[in-house]
């Protein structure tokens, strides 16, 4: 078998190329996987769902021959079906239900070539910037483990920050990718709004907010799986603009002058802590180092006018998303079905007048211009990922008696990321601090929509300037 050491420091794209030269084996690389899996997942929670069967008969029946064919995979388990196995996203309502089906974006992971050997953990339908959750407890940050690993996809940047796979499948609806890869020390990128599929049950997640992607260690691990990933389905109701050229080929381009604008200050008041705006200020003097226009802007916004909109339309899919799941097991859904943050929201869609979605995407549609006026500027905006260092476990428990005053925290923790899921925008997270405390603190760059060329092409700058591939946890 593989050593870990060996293993770890390969990303995807290396171990792929490990197997096409016949060096290693498929098998192998499971094993190097499993062991660490074996070794770690009982102290930081990140794997709920084990499908090593999967993976171990699909390597017997023979994997496509693709990019990424015999790297070890995660899936999360939230909006991605694995034929013939169960997808909870931490809801007990459907921890029965059995896919008869693959979702195309799995379609896609397997035609790659991708052994997929198990599902991550994800909070109740990915509702909360922690991972924690009623039906599997709480995924622990591997930097450390009184620490959360963000949400929704905290269990897959657990994962890959430590070691158990280079890369696992994320999805971001209001920061599902960009805020574990934060919490974690990895690099995150949430592509265009429809740049990868959400079929063939769903047309769109959350009003077109919600992407999957994935989070990785290496900026070009993330360009070669939206290769194998993006790309309009049959039927779909939208499409991101194509791309000029292969994703992975803007990874290895230069990026040019860009011309950027930071800034610390959220469009909702919170306060910001001075670690966030340590990271972002050394992020921008390496950009001007770099040889980029760096100057101080942001655009003017009604954040908590935002925030209410966005609410609305996540209320909505929540409440028709338990009653679906109610539904199929043939009666009407109870509060005690879900947790009780949960629960909130589909109270809110209820009582909350129809015409009040047509208002919050109306709202969202001028959020959209907004940004795109003020890119008209700039190439890219730089701000912090989080407001705050990853908080101590238990804090954002939706299970917990005071809601309000746990919104109220995580509105102070997460006041940047979810402005762009609602414009669209490919926005990442790029891992160039650590706290004195030894967590990662990210930092945001977002780019004009259906410009992820212009995001890979940075990230691999700053990759190579100040390299992170060899910061490993203490785990």
């Amino acid at each position: 078998m593989m050593n870990f050491a060996d293993y770890r420091k390969n990303d995807a794209l290396a171990l792929a190329d490990l197997v096409k030269t016949k060096q290693v084996t498929p098998q192998e690389l499971l094993e190097a996987a499993l062991a660490r899996k074996d070794q770690v997942n009982a102290k930081i929670n990140a794997i709920v769902l084990d499908h090593e069967d999967v993976a171990r008969k699909a390597i017997k029946d023979g994997l496509p021959q693709g990019p990424l064919t015999g790297v070890p995979y995660l899936l999360k388990d939230l909006g991605a079906a694995l034929k013939g196995t169960i997808t909870t996203g931490s809801l007990s309502l459907a921890r029965e239900t059995v896919a008869n089906y693959d979702s195309t974006f799995v379609e896609r992971c397997k035609k790659a070539g991708l052994a997929i050997f198990g599902k991550t953990h994800s909070p109740e339908l990915g509702l909360s910037p922690s991972s924690e959750s009623r039906m599997f407890g709480a995924t622990r940050n591997p930097w450390n483990l009184d620490h959360i690993a963000g949400g929704s996809s905290g269990g897959g940047a657990a994962a890959v920050a430590a070691g158990i796979v280079p890369v696992a499948h994320a999805t971001d609806g209001g920061g599902s990718i960009r805020i574990p890869a934060s919490c974690c020390g990895l690099f995150g990128l949430k592509p265009t709004r429809a740049r990868t599929p959400a079929g063939p049950k769903r047309g769109e997640g959350w009003g077109g907010a919600s992407v999957g992607h994935v989070v990785s260690r290496s900026v070009r691990d993330s360009a070669a799986f939206l290769d194998a990933t993006a790309g309009p389905a049959p039927g779909d109701p939208y499409v991101a603009p194509p791309p000029a050229r292969p994703f992975l080929e803007e990874a290895t381009t230069a990026p040019g002058r860009l011309r950027i604008a930071f800034s610390t200050t959220p469009s909702i008041p919170t306060a910001v802590h001075p670690d966030a705006v340590a990271a972002v200020r050394e992020a921008a003097k390496l950009c001007e180092s770099l040889g980029h226009v760096v100057e101080e802007a942001a655009p003017k916004l009604n954040g908590m006018e935002i925030m209410q909109a966005q609410g609305v339309v996540i209320s909505a899919n929540v409440a028709f998303t338990v009653d679906e799941a109610a539904e199929a097991l043939g009666r009407a859904a109870r509060p005690d079905d879900v947790e009780r943050a949960t629960w909130f929201r589909v109270e809110n869609a209820r009582k909350t007048d129809s015409s009040a979605y047509a208002k919050a995407m109306n709202t969202i549609h001028y959020l959209g211009r907004t940004l795109a006026e003020f890119m008209t500027t700039y190439d890219v905006i730089l701000q912090p990922t989080c407001a705050e260092p990853p908080l101590p476990v238990g804090v954002l428990n939706m299970e917990r008696e005071d809601l309000g005053d746990m919104f109220k925290q995580m509105i102070a923790f997460i006041p940047y990321t979810g402005i762009y899921n609602l414009t669209g925008q490919p926005s990442a997270n790029v891992p160039l601090h650590w706290n004195d405390a030894g967590l990662p603190i990210g930092t945001m760059f977002t780019a004009r929509y259906g410009h992820e060329a212009t995001l890979f092409r940075l990230a691999a700058q700053l990759e190579q300037a100040r390299p992170w591939k060899d910061r490993y946890p203490p785990l």
